[in-house]
């Protein structure tokens, strides 16, 4: 498994609490060990650009997902197959937003959007009830399984 993880800003963050959740949740949705993976915290006026130029939308967001290969979770029997599962961007400034607005810490708010973008990566989306009801309920049951207590609270913009 390849997992690189990079923080592209002055806010703090446990790059290694990062990397150990992303290892987790490859082996939790049975990605294959050979599987390739990047995360970036990147600054604002970084994400504004990307944000603008991938979706036409203005202004920062908190998490975007760049899907490679398409993979999609496998099984115990059957794991994805090798590849580059793509890019995931967080901006830990409004991250803190997030996380002081919902009562919890910004560290808990980076695991989350991690989260949220891991599963984005895998097909995983929000658009409709019932897709949100499936993908909030598994993001909620992979971070309470690796945080071991609850998941702190989702964004409604996600």
């Amino acid at each position: 498994m390849s997992v690189e993880i990079h923080n592209e800003t002055e806010h703090e963050c446990d790059l290694e609490q990062l990397g150990s959740l992303a290892a987790f949740l490859m082996d939790e949705l049975y990605i294959h060990p050979d599987a390739e993976l990047g995360v970036t915290l990147i600054d604002d006026e970084a994400m504004e650009q990307l944000h603008i130029d991938w979706l036409d939308l203005p202004d920062t967001t908190d998490v975007m997902s760049f899907p490679m290969d398409e993979l999609r979770p496998g099984t115990p029997q059957r794991p994805t197959p090798p590849g580059v599962m793509g890019d995931i961007v967080i901006s830990p400034t409004v991250a803190a937003k997030q996380a002081k607005a919902h009562g919890h810490s910004t560290q808990d708010e980076i695991c989350l959007l991690l989260t949220h973008g891991f599963l984005h990566l895998l097909g995983f989306d929000h658009d409709e009830p019932e897709a949100k009801a499936e993908m909030f309920g598994l993001q909620r049951e992979l971070l309470e399984k690796f945080l071991n207590r609850p998941a702190p609270k989702e964004t409604e913009t996600h």
